[in-house]
């Protein structure tokens, strides 16, 4: 998620230096630290200092969970302040080595679009879709933003709908339809001088800014902590005390699949489950000035982990492998778990 509140509100400068700071106590989760404090530069028009943090993460390519992403940003960033051949080469690359994840191809196509390149915005959105979204299933929630951006461009470019289009207008939950939201014609309505056609207007575009506001400020999952067995045991080696907590691995694995269950019945949404390890555990401790023998604290570690992002949707798509790296399908796994 990233930060949307206006620079006159929040100083986005000593934000980035907060969050930078936090990088360097918590490498594990430096990625992500890192790039909401170049979001947060990019908010005080400080895109130079940005760029300079996307290459910072960049020099260390290969420890990145998603590189793309972050050449992406470097892009939409850098094309913002003149460096426009640099940026297309970027985005070329990235459309070139077709990332498995959607956000790098939401990035680079509204990067386009931004820029008056529809044909380029929607090229580069259905390139997205195609490798994504597979025909004759519901898509996955981190896709969407592919086939509603590609509706909007291909609604501005006059294009007729097609069955992403249809798919897009069905998965869209808002009050007002895409097809509303997307028309070009609204520009020519902002300049009418009847009260009730502007009324009207304000409408649509309120409920398209509550739509993205919601999504910018999704909130992090309500998650479960899980231990993967070899961590389990490391930390039941170095913190004896902890066996109450956790008498077995299986056990542990039984109680995290009943615990978001009865959650999920409780009509508590946005469910996930964070992974532990010891080194992260030990170093959240200390942080608290605690002892990892402190039970009170494994609530507060997996909440942090998940307001870092670290958090792993459950239960996982129809199809997906099961939370537990069994290997296993879900439904076949915890999945099938009776309670």
């Amino acid at each position: 998620m990233r930060p949307d509140t206006p620079a006159e509100n929040v100083d986005h400068h000593a934000e980035a230096a907060r969050l930078e700071r936090t990088a360097g106590r918590y490498p594990a989760d430096a990625e992500a630290l890192l790039l909401q404090a170049a979001a947060h530069l990019e908010l005080a028009a400080d895109r130079p200092a940005a760029t300079a943090l996307y290459d910072r993460l960049l020099a260390s390519q290969d420890d990145l969970e998603n590189p793309y992403l972050v050449r992406a940003l470097k892009a939409a960033n850098l094309w913002e302040y003149g460096h426009e051949a640099e940026a297309r080469a970027i985005i070329d690359g990235v459309r070139a080595a077709a990332p498995r994840d959607p956000a790098p191809w939401v990035i680079v196509a509204e990067a386009l679009e931004s820029h008056d390149e529809l044909e380029a915005a929607q090229e580069t959105f259905t390139e997205g879709a195609r490798l994504l979204v597979t025909d004759g299933q519901e898509p996955p929630y981190a896709t969407r933003p592919l086939l509603f951006g590609r509706h909007r461009v291909r609604r501005m470019l006059g294009a007729a709908h097609d069955a992403w289009d249809s798919a897009a207008d069905t998965l869209h939950s808002s009050s007002v339809s895409l097809d509303e939201l997307h028309d070009p014609k609204r520009v020519w309505s902002l300049g009418s001088s009847n009260p009730a056609e502007l009324e009207a207007e304000i409408s649509r575009l309120r409920a398209e800014l509550d739509a993205h506001r919601e999504a910018l400020s999704r909130p992090f999952p309500v998650a479960v902590l899980h231990w993967p067995a070899d961590e389990l045991a490391e930390l039941l080696e170095a913190y004896p005390a902890l066996a109450s907590e956790y008498p077995s691995h299986e056990t542990h694995l039984a109680t995290i699949e009943t615990s978001l269950r009865e959650l999920s019945t409780s009509g508590t949404a946005n469910l996930g489950i964070v992974t532990a390890t010891v080194p992260s555990y030990e170093a959240f401790a200390a942080s608290e000035l605690s002892s990892p023998t402190d039970t009170t604290l494994l609530p507060q570690y997996t909440t942090t982990l998940a307001a870092r992002g670290r958090a792993t949707t459950w239960p996982p798509e129809a199809g997906e492998g099961c939370w537990c790296g069994s290997g296993e399908a879900y439904a076949g796994c915890h999945g099938a778990q009776n309670l």
